[in-house]
């Protein structure tokens, strides 16, 4: 994909995460965005919008109008090509509403569709391929459906659904949390430590320094953590950590950064050791975030203020009849826990050295601890397009197993030793 593309999203991504990422009602519990779902159909819009509707889109987009069906199709085939992201569109269309030719010819490939008139039989066609196209994760199409003058005469949908594993699976543990604004709360809690101390590293922002943790995928794709300070506003937490993630913002990795508290959450130490290699231990809370945002909230952030004027149509180039944008939503949701990790038990008795340890190496250890709200970004690791951004407040509560369902599975255990 254009690297030109690239920076049009990012730049959309982070102009909307810093908005979004103030608790405003968008999702409970923090939130997750995904521009790359919503810049590839605010350019098929632009493509067929004209006057006012045409400007503001492109002035959204950050690309001329005349050249937005072009990159919505080349990033929705990239998109398509990074492994462990599906992505679709899909239109459907009132039977009776004529589409122009030239603007169906630019779209995508993908669902074409008709839309009855029937809410019912509509909203159950377009809530199947919302499920089907993100493999369950998003079960409904973020459209109504309404009756009478304000029925919907067409559908634009973009889906997108992202899988991965990490290279190296964390540990998983309860804790208790016992200060910051979790304190008192029993938490699900990963743990893992590495010898790549780089993983980390510290950006400085309008806010103050930001701690980034750059955890690896097996798809491309990696995500990172981003954790401010105290009294940070998150998005500028989430902008700083944008910039620095995409290379548009420098950052110091951490075998370069001075011993003591170099950034948020972030311990350095220089320590005798036995071993000549350095670790970088990392705790962090599990979470799933969902959120539904109403784009047309933010119409001047996207660009649709003339775009939803129902005096005159802006959209000649999509169909002779007049058309405006009724409403524009997104449905998002996001989930960081230990995946692909497998628990397996090992019983061993080993002889071990006596004596004393000689600790003749001097190396470096750091940890990073994620213990109050941060923020999250999946980045695709060639491009840099960031594909998904949020922010937690609220992660996963360990919760006690069921103790009968333990006993049963003990029970089911030790007969088959008996056998």
């Amino acid at each position: 994909m254009r690297n030109s593309t690239v920076r049009a999203v990012n730049r959309l991504t982070a102009r909307w995460a810093a908005e979004a990422a103030g608790g405003d009602g968008d999702g409970e519990g923090g939130t997750v965005l995904t521009a790359a779902g919503v810049w590839p159909l605010l350019a098929l819009l632009a493509d067929g919008a004209a006057g006012p509707a045409r400007a503001e889109l492109a002035e959204a987009l950050g690309i001329p109008a005349g050249d937005a069906a072009a990159a919505a199709r080349e990033l929705l085939a990239a998109l398509a090509g990074v492994r462990g992201l599906r992505a679709a569109t899909g239109l459907w269309a009132a039977a009776d509403l004529p589409l122009e030719a030239p603007w169906t010819a630019r779209l995508p490939d993908g669902t074409r569709g008709t839309l009855t008139g029937d809410p019912d039989s509509d909203g159950k066609t377009l809530d199947a391929w919302a499920a089907e196209r993100t493999d369950g994760l998003v079960e409904r199409m973020p459209v109504a459906l309404p009756e009478g003058p304000d029925a919907v005469r067409f559908v634009l949908a973009s889906a997108l659904a992202l899988r991965l594993k990490w290279i190296r699976p964390f540990s998983e543990y309860p804790q208790r949390m016992h200060e910051g604004p979790w304190a008192g709360r029993e938490l699900v809690v990963l743990h893992r430590t590495t010898s790549l101390l780089d993983r980390a590293k510290v950006t400085h922002g309008p806010a103050g320094p930001v701690t980034l943790l750059e955890v690896v995928g097996d798809t491309g794709v990696d995500v990172h953590l981003l954790l401010g300070g105290p009294d940070a506003p998150p998005g500028t937490v989430l902008t700083t950590g944008i910039e620095a993630a995409t290379r548009a913002r420098p950052s110091t990795p951490v075998s370069l950064l001075p011993d003591g508290n170099p950034g948020p959450g972030l311990t350095v130490r220089t320590v005798r050791s036995e071993s000549p290699e350095p670790w970088l231990s990392v705790a962090t809370p599990a979470f799933e975030v969902r959120a539904d945002h109403d784009l047309l909230a933010r119409a001047r952030l996207f660009g649709l203020e003339s775009a939803t004027d129902r005096d005159s149509g802006s959209f000649p180039g999509i169909s002779s009849e007049p058309l405006a944008v009724g409403s524009a939503r997104q449905s998002a949701v996001a989930r960081f826990h230990a995946t692909g990790f497998e628990a397996a038990a090992v019983t061993a008795f080993g002889a071990v050295g006596a004596g004393l340890p000689d600790l003749r190496y001097r190396t470096r250890h750091a940890h990073a601890r994620f213990d109050r709200p941060f923020g999250f970004l999946a980045v695709h690791r060639t491009s840099r397009l960031v594909l998904a951004a949020g922010w937690v407040t609220d992660p996963l509560p360990y919760e006690e197993p069921d103790q009968e369902a333990k006993e049963a599975e003990e029970a089911e255990e030790a007969e088959f030793w008996e056998d």
